[in-house]
């Protein structure tokens, strides 16, 4: 009775009913509590139902049924991945690899793992980056000079927050795609721009090419801040799309 019950279960699966499949290998195991595949079986139907509890008990199973059975380490490597815990999941398939060294499946996965756990990594550096910068803290030298300059207060703390927030742009920018798009922001005046003419922000990502694109991209700035009644402009612009010596003025 088991093996119709894990026939028809099969079936199920090939067949992308999981929910049916599981439901019948649940079935056969009441039949044969002991066979390690009929768990393994089950935990792949509850993996592609998202089930990852209930996958993750089934490949704890099936490993205890047969401890040097290399499915069950797969299994439960499969649904660590789909839990995101790479690192575990990669010292799973690790294991699946010790009992079966030739299987292509395993390797594909480890290599597939490897890259996702530093990608996740890399995430979570890049996060922890972005909640720590506080460009506020590097300017202070900035700050104080400002302040000296523009004399007014009110218009000093309006000039100040405008550079900290392009900064800030600029900054996450580069740690979320570890590039950053060559861009003059503008701070506009509210009462006086134009708004559905001139916007906050300009790309000049041709602006270096040359020194004569940059003379010409020059030329439109000032009389884009000008016309625009832009109170500030703060240029960003990686160094290695600079060509050339130049002299900003």
């Amino acid at each position: 009775m088991a093996e119709a019950e894990k026939g028809s279960a099969t079936t199920g699966s090939k067949e992308g009913n999981y929910l049916k499949a599981a439901a019948l290998y649940t079935q056969a195991i009441k039949l044969d509590p002991s066979s390690p595949t009929l768990y393994s079986n089950r935990a792949a139907a509850f993996l592609q139902l998202v089930k990852l509890n209930k996958a993750l008990a089934d490949a704890e199973t099936t490993i205890t049924l047969n401890p040097q059975w290399e499915k069950g380490y797969f299994r439960k490597g499969c649904v660590l991945e789909a839990m995101e815990q790479y690192d575990n999941a990669l010292a799973t398939f690790q294991i699946a690899l010790q009992y079966n060294p030739q299987s292509t499946e395993v390797s594909r996965k480890i290599k597939r793992i490897s890259q996702l756990a530093k990608d996740k990594k890399r995430a979570q550096e890049v996060e922890s980056m972005r909640s720590n910068v506080n460009i506020e803290k590097h300017l202070e030298t900035l700050k104080s000079e400002m302040s000296k300059m523009l004399g007014s207060e009110e218009r000093f703390k309006e000039m100040f927050s405008f550079l900290v927030e392009t900064m800030e742009i600029a900054v996450k920018s580069w740690h979320g795609a570890s590039k950053v798009d060559p861009r003059v922001y503008f701070l506009l005046d509210k009462e006086k721009t134009q708004t559905d003419k001139y916007g906050p922000v300009v790309n000049i990502d041709k602006a270096f090419e040359s020194p004569h694109s940059h003379g010409n991209c020059f030329s439109f700035l000032r009389q884009y801040a000008e016309d625009s009644f832009s109170k500030a402009a703060c240029l960003v612009v990686p160094k290695n799309i600079i060509s050339y010596p130049q002299v900003m003025i």
